[in-house]
């Protein structure tokens, strides 16, 4: 269910700007991370009572969150997160959230506690932005240089480290939101998930997967067709195969410099045509 902003702020959609204002001063008193350490919960609070009051603070975003045009991260609904990435193994999955509210009406409870009375605040580092970003399992073990469209239309060129892992991040300096007040802008964080493959698993470095090989190929020996996160190559079976067998690829699996891993394939011998007559005649003489 979507959060209600104005719930979280304890105020009515019919509150005035300043209402809106006062409230958030009470929450952010009462949950900032500077007041209470280590303490999870009132930085969770915080920061829904930031994100709630930088669109309710914003005439302009509260009318398009009143309208239902946006939702209750900023995000445009209806958006399309696959646009601006281009085609194939690019971007996918990405929306933005902001990490905090910068240049508040907060600036002087810290000041009025601390310094005995409201301090002029210096220039501050703008806001970061946080961007869920998927990523294909052939781009996570390859490495890979993408197109990225950011929440106000700029495009700007990614590379993608190989190896790179969900839930790992990558920081983009000063790709965040401007400062109110004079400081350098914030950070974009790309908050990474790497798509499952149908065809992969990965082992650490190493990248492991299942190839079927005919009956006659194992039995006789030759090669099959084998799709590796770099492109489809010939894999060479030896005469007599059996399944369970696995062949290693070397330097197949993730590409890290000084720790490329290796493709290890299980063999699956499979029978091409079940009833195929030779291959039955050929088992009820079989001694074996």
């Amino acid at each position: 269910m979507s959060r209600d902003l104005y719930k979280i702020l304890g105020v009515q959609r019919t509150a005035s700007a300043e209402d809106i204002r006062r409230a958030y001063k009470r929450k952010a008193k009462d949950s900032h991370p500077d007041l209470h350490p280590n303490d999870a919960e009132k930085a969770e609070a915080f920061k829904s009572a930031s994100t709630a009051y930088e669109i309710l603070g914003d005439a302009e975003k509260r009318g398009q969150y009143d309208r239902g045009e946006i939702d209750a991260d900023g995000n445009p609904k209806g958006f399309d997160p696959g646009g601006g990435f281009g085609e194939g193994r690019g971007f996918q999955g990405f929306s933005r959230s902001s990490s905090g509210f910068q240049g508040d009406p907060f600036e002087d409870i810290l000041s009025g506690m601390f310094g005995g009375g409201r301090r002029r605040p210096g220039p501050r580092k703008g806001a970061d932005m946080r961007y869920r970003v998927e990523i294909s399992f052939e781009d996570s073990i390859t490495g890979a240089k993408r197109e990225m469209t950011m929440a106000d239309g700029r495009t700007l060129n990614i590379s993608i480290p190989a190896g790179i892992e969900t839930g790992q991040s990558l920081r983009l300096k000063s790709q965040g939101k401007g400062s109110t007040i004079g400081g350098p802008p914030g950070d974009a964080i790309l908050e990474i998930s790497v798509r499952p493959s149908k065809i992969w698993t990965r082992d650490g470095n190493d990248v492991r997967m299942a190839v079927s090989v005919p009956l006659k190929t194992a039995v006789l020996g030759g090669q099959v067709d084998v799709a590796t996160p770099m492109g489809p190559i010939a894999l060479k079976i030896p005469e007599g195969s059996n399944t369970g067998a696995v062949l290693r690829l070397r330097n197949k699996g993730v590409q890290v410099q000084g720790k490329t891993g290796h493709l290890y394939a299980r063999l699956e011998v499979v029978i091409d045509d079940p009833k195929d007559r030779a291959l039955k005649e050929w088992a009820r003489g079989y001694d074996g």
